[in-house]
């Protein structure tokens, strides 16, 4: 008697996806802003920068995530990397899963923090792409927030430890290593920017848990490294171009802060962004390296998390306790 193999089980790692090419960028950005083409000055600010990055790696990491969380889960388990603005779609991911013969899927969105208005989409676009496939459907839970998931945590205090010691390995070992720039050190310990994606102050204002969320996050991820209070700052970056006021302070507001307090380095974590993308190669290593030099100050940015074992560990966690809800 042949025994039928159980059916395994599926997963989603869900994110907005990034356009395919320069020519892309106007269909990508009007998709993000729900159907609203983006004026001239716009789409070629954002051709600028995806061309100066050459092009956002964020669906490449993220299908490096899922490979790397599909085999941290072992036999059973299918991972999909899913994008709401771009292939492969939430929708093309399900139905992949489907014909595999999963019928139990997680599906996380990779943001740590969850505001249902900020994230509801992607419950719309699951919800679209289940009602797609009619009866085939798998049954799709999507994990609500999870930052404080203790080895996401762990991660994160992990790459400020490291970006830390490559931005002054003085404070790695003592080698007493060159200072910064060729000039001499504060001797203060370097400042730390702990920066999430802002939004505008209405929005903020309407979604308080969220924002104690994002906060919380910061709180825990500093403990773990170490950090003293005095030492970091939770602040914002990437303000959108949405006329209005934006959450404050912003990164480049706090450069000559620094280094009006004596500083002369500082290194930016963006505890909010979980892989390579344009917030990171652009917003941070080139306009926060900007601002920075522009006070004077060395700057350093943390290694974005990728495929970090204990962040791949974390969605492992996430997995589990998502599919335990779902069966």
């Amino acid at each position: 008697m042949t025994v039928p193999a159980a059916a395994p089980a599926g997963v989603l790692l869900m994110t907005y996806g990034s356009p395919s090419s320069l020519d892309d960028v106007g269909r990508y950005l009007t998709a993000v802003r729900g159907g609203r083409a983006p004026d001239e000055d716009l789409l070629a600010e954002f051709r600028r920068r995806y061309e100066v990055i050459g092009g956002s790696p964020l669906i490449e990491r993220t299908i490096e995530q899922a490979g790397a969380l599909e085999r941290r889960l072992g036999a059973g388990h299918l991972v999909r990397a899913a994008m709401r603005f771009s292939e492969p779609s939430i929708e093309t991911a399900l139905a992949e899963l489907a014909a595999r013969g999963v019928r139990v899927v997680a599906a996380i969105i990779l943001s740590p923090q969850y505001s249902p208005l900020l994230m509801g989409g992607y419950q719309r676009a699951v919800d679209s792409a289940v009602a797609a496939l009619g009866e085939a459907a798998p049954r799709v839970t999507v994990a609500g927030a999870w930052g404080e998931e203790p080895a996401f945590v762990e991660a994160m205090a992990d790459r400020i430890l490291d970006g830390l010691a490559r931005l002054d390995p003085v404070e790695a070992d003592g080698d007493g290593a060159a200072p910064p720039r060729g000039g001499a050190r504060s001797g203060l310990p370097t400042p730390v920017l702990l920066t999430a994606h802002s939004l505008p102050r209405r929005v903020a204002d309407s979604e308080p848990e969220y924002i104690a969320q994002l906060r919380a996050s910061a709180e825990s991820i500093a403990s773990t490294a170490g950090l003293s209070p005095e030492r970091w700052t939770f602040c914002w970056q990437s303000a959108g171009h949405e006329p209005g006021e934006w959450m404050s302070p912003d990164f480049a507001d706090l450069m000559p802060v620094l280094r009006d307090r004596g500083h002369d380095r500082v290194l930016v974590a963006p505890i909010q962004f979980l892989s390579d993308h344009l917030e990171v190669l652009y917003d941070v290593d080139i306009g926060a390296r900007e601002q920075a030099e522009r006070a004077e100050l060395a700057f350093q940015r943390t290694t974005s998390l990728n495929v970090h074992p204990r962040f791949i560990e974390a969605l492992a966690s996430v997995v589990g306790r998502t599919t335990t809800v779902t069966v």
